[in-house]
């Protein structure tokens, strides 16, 4: 049976009205369309439900793990660049510290060093400052009478980090309380 489904009839171009009958039987085929769920059909599309809810977990979790990923590379490759450059900032610093930074190399260091901190770059490690293992490097070691805890009474070589990474310990030279014996 072939039925002409068309809204409009072609051959008087008229629209057409659907007939009682008609509305019926789409009611009624609709009604059986919802009700088509039997209980292991039910199940499966349950099933299938949770199978895409759990794809989709792990493709938000895949998503969040690239992100974290691509975050750490990037940091690992500044770091990587930045530690490559710190003997040229040393040599900087010597350089300054002579009085033989002038004219268009003083330019130069200036923009260098502005582009490491652009990168997160920081030096620390002052005179003063008290020992702490974790982030300096002691390379010599007295007492003192004028400390009261370990501290650092002369900075060798500047430490730097990138945020909380160090990239390099400051080298110091530490003096501690004199002990009485």
């Amino acid at each position: 049976m072939i039925r002409d489904n068309r809204k409009i009839d072609p051959e008087t171009g008229e629209a057409r009205h659907k007939d009682a009958e008609q509305e019926i039987a789409e009611d009624d085929a609709a009604k059986a369309g919802s009700q088509i769920l039997s209980g292991a059909e039910a199940d499966l599309l349950l099933e299938r439900t949770a199978d895409l809810q759990r794809l989709q977990a792990e493709y938000t979790n895949y998503r969040r793990r690239v992100e974290r990923d691509r975050v750490a590379v990037k940091e690992q490759a500044v770091a990587g660049v930045l530690t490559e450059l710190l003997p040229v900032l040393d040599d900087i610093g010597r350089a300054r510290d002579h009085g033989e930074l002038t004219g268009g190399f003083a330019k130069v260091a200036e923009s260098l060093e502005s582009a490491a901190t652009k990168l997160g770059l920081e030096p620390y490690g002052q005179k003063g400052d008290p020992f702490d293992p974790t982030i300096h490097e002691a390379l010599m070691h007295s007492y003192s009478s004028e400390v009261t805890e370990p501290t650092c009474i002369e900075v060798l070589q500047p430490g730097y980090r990138m945020g909380e990474r160090i990239l390099r310990p400051a080298r110091v030279a530490v003096a501690e309380p004199e002990t009485e014996e």
